[in-house]
């Protein structure tokens, strides 16, 4: 069965369980990517510790473990931040180094952290903070970028870029300074010899239209080309987080992963997106959104015949149910997202009433989106009914200067399901 990306929708590992990694980074090591990212929790926006999840086609994901953990006290401990988490590998020492944010509750404590551990799927042992002529790099928002040559460097806030020593524990230069005052969660990658940096706007969980720069030099001079999506789509709906090589038929190709967000239930809800890059003539775009796709040849997949379902509410606890049959394939559920959507719980129960899989589905989207809401993991044949619930629900979040960001109701608008492969409704 050909594999199949599948953009906005929770992800599911191998225990049925929703892949949560969120501002994380992919790296390949053989046929194996291995998926980094924030542990979230539904409470509040605290540490909880990284994961790893590996996988060699995007769709069957295994969880490796926790990456790193909590811990007792200082810079991870209790009442801190840890963001963006970011995995490079020594050429030096072959030892994998792990950078990210750390901060206090306030965000008032930013230090660059750093973890090493000798396996890439292992347990890695925090080092402490990175330091730059012997002070902490006291920034926020970062990425990494390893060159051509092995060369890793650290990306920041406001575009500064460093560059690590071989071992990747320290910051030895700092090669390039502020090229993208107010830019934030930045991602670089180089293409035909040139240097290409994206960043995010300052607009909190919100989404906004991420831009990108670009240089013949990663010293620069660097040069403003502006949006790499469509204007007014907020880089459908995502904010940048990584770009990373990614191994087709038809060659290595550069990946975009970016994050959608989904305040406060960010472990349950929050959602990741992988779509190709393009290039030409200096320039990057991402032409066009799709809601799956297959990497392996980079065709577009196509809905397959959706059945009526129809249920819209902001009320908690009213909810639709549909009975279908299937022999082994997976459910889809079809919904239109907008600035007032909210939460709704989605089940799949089989025969015998148990749950099989269940996850929280985010209707809001600033920007209107209609489509794929949810795709469950691969169900064995036999009677099942998926099950819909509003939990009278939404995000809402504010800046430090008060402005709010968020959905404006609690809406979950749904128009149909399907099931497939060999499927038929129940009552037929």
């Amino acid at each position: 069965m050909e594999r199949v990306i599948w953009n906005g929708v929770p992800w599911f590992d191998r225990d049925g369980n929703v892949v949560n990694a969120h501002g994380a980074c992919i790296v390949r090591e053989g046929d194996v990517y291995y998926l980094f990212g924030e542990y979230k929790t539904n409470d509040e926006n605290r540490y909880n510790g990284f994961s790893c999840y590996s996988t060699r086609d995007f769709e069957d994901w295994k969880f490796e473990g926790m990456a790193l953990s909590a811990e007792a006290g200082g810079l991870l401990g209790p009442g801190r931040i840890g963001e963006r988490v970011k995995v490079v590998k020594s050429a030096v020492t072959g030892k994998y180094v792990m950078l990210m944010h750390t901060d206090d509750l306030n965000y008032s404590d930013p230090c660059i952290g750093v973890a090493v551990c000798d396996t890439i799927n292992g347990s890695y042992t925090f080092a402490g903070p990175l330091l730059y002529k012997g002070e902490k790099v006291r920034k926020w928002d970062m990425g990494t970028f390893v060159d051509e040559d092995g060369t890793a460097y650290l990306l920041t806030h406001e575009g500064n870029i460093y560059r690590l020593n071989a071992e990747c524990t320290e910051a030895e230069e700092l090669v390039a300074e502020n090229i993208a005052p107010g830019g934030e969660s930045p991602a670089m990658c180089r293409y035909g010899g040139k240097y290409y940096i994206m960043f995010s706007q300052k607009t909190s969980w919100e989404r906004n239209d991420n831009y990108y720069l670009t240089a013949d030099n990663i010293a620069g001079p660097w040069v403003m080309k502006g949006l790499f999506c469509p204007e007014g789509s907020l880089t459908y709906n995502t904010q940048c987080s990584y770009i990373f090589d990614c191994q087709t038929a038809e060659g290595s190709i550069k990946m975009y992963l970016g994050d959608r967000w989904s305040y406060p239930r960010q472990a349950s809800a929050a959602t990741l997106v992988m779509l190709p890059l393009a290039f030409e003539g200096g320039n990057m775009r991402i032409s066009r959104y799709m809601q799956a796709w297959r990497p392996a040849d980079g065709s577009e997949w196509r809905e397959p015949c959706i059945r009526p379902l129809a249920f819209c509410s902001d009320v908690k606890g009213e909810g639709r149910q549909a009975e279908f049959c299937v022999s082994g394939g997976r459910v889809y559920l079809f919904g239109a997202a907008s600035d007032e959507g909210g939460y709704c719980r989605v089940e799949i129960r089989n025969s015998e009433g148990r749950a099989v899989n269940e996850a929280v589905i985010d209707f809001y989207s600033a920007v209107p989106m209609k489509g794929l809401r949810y795709v469950s993991p691969e169900l064995k044949s036999g009677e099942y009914t998926l099950c819909v619930t509003a939990l009278g629900e939404s995000g809402e979040w504010f800046q430090k200067d008060g402005t709010r960001f968020g959905s404006k109701g609690r809406r979950v608008d749904i128009y149909g399901f399907a099931a497939e492969p060999d499927s038929i409704e129940k009552d037929c």
